[in-house]
């Protein structure tokens, strides 16, 4: 009993007392049972990260946000990458519930929301990051999000100041909120500027290389081919390029090029992309911290919060100066 008022931090002990326990700790090597102490304090200090992607900066950049401040509370953190799909992320969610984890914060692979049933029906805190589900409003989870709507029409409009007419948008499935969100924003900034909408312009693929190549290949053999394009984010702003460069044209003299993230490496190596960034750093901690207040009951929180980042658009190389029409 009082080895274990000395390893929990409970009073109780005698100041000699507890150093000669510390001292044979430290000489044994000793490592306390975790799932032993978990059945004790109801508290695992673990908590669930499930991402889509964590090859994409974006997301590599929260999930450091993450862990940084998790490890500050002394929890740590199981990360599961989803790869966009759906099963995957049901079967992580079900893993990450029978790790009896004390929480999970998520970016959603699509807006259902039957995957968290599992965790909801045992009331493991979770808190939404980017994206959002189906119903939100209805369920008591928090959510930390950049604005996708607003980052999409300050990009569009930007195009517009530079004198594009035909822009196409290329974003991620239906299926995922910032898709939807973008391309609202990006018909908010055409309808202000009183441009006629062509769907012919906007393609839902997928957050990927794969899908931004695909789909600039389709806007470009358009009769009437865009002289912009917005990618939704930075790998389909990468498959544009390739796309672009494969056809014998030129960014920014042939097609102009905005894209929704920055892509970091390239951005210090030669900064050339105009793009709207949001702080995906600041998001994970955000996240993190209102999780582990939900886990440990702090302010004995019952309403759902959200929580909205500004994002920031950088203007570089690649949407040119003033459009000049032949």
């Amino acid at each position: 009993m009082t080895v274990s008022r000395v390893i929990n931090g409970r009073r109780g002990v005698r100041p000699e007392t507890r150093e000669k326990v510390l001292r044979a700790i430290e000489e044994t090597g000793y490592i306390p049972n975790s799932l032993a102490r978990s059945f004790v304090l109801q508290q695992t200090k673990t908590v669930g990260l499930v991402i889509p992607d964590i090859t994409n900066p974006f997301f590599t950049t929260l999930a450091r946000g993450v862990e940084d401040t998790a490890a500050k509370s002394q929890f740590g953190v199981i990360f599961c990458n989803t790869d966009e799909s759906h099963e995957k992320e049901v079967m992580y969610l079900e893993f990450l519930a029978r790790k009896r984890v004390d929480g999970v914060i998520l970016a959603p692979a699509s807006r259902k929301r039957h995957s968290l049933k599992l965790l909801l029906s045992r009331n493991v805190p979770v808190v939404l990051v980017d994206r959002e589900i189906e119903g939100l409003e209805n369920l008591d989870l928090d959510i930390v999000k950049g604005d996708s709507v607003y980052g999409a029409y300050m990009l569009t409009q930007h195009l517009i100041r530079l004198g594009h007419r035909r822009i196409g948008i290329i974003v991620g499935s239906r299926e995922i909120s910032t898709a939807e969100d973008r391309v609202e924003g990006y018909r908010r900034a055409l309808e202000e500027a009183g441009i006629p909408l062509d769907e012919s312009l906007i393609r839902f693929s997928s957050y990927s290389e794969e899908g931004g190549y695909t789909a600039t290949k389709e806007l470009l053999a358009l009769e009437h081919r865009p002289t912009a394009i917005f990618g939704g984010n930075n790998f389909i702003a990468i498959g544009a390029i390739l796309a672009i460069r494969e056809l014998g044209l030129r960014v920014p003299e042939d097609v102009a090029l905005v894209c929704f993230e920055d892509i970091d490496f390239l951005s210090k190596v030669y900064p050339f992309l105009t793009v709207v960034t949001q702080p995906a750093y600041s998001m994970g901690v955000i996240a993190t911290e209102l999780l582990i207040r939900r886990i440990e009951n702090r302010d004995k929180i019952r309403e759902r919060r959200e929580v909205v980042l500004k994002p920031e658009l950088i203007i570089r190389e690649s949407a040119g100066e003033k459009l000049v029409r032949g």
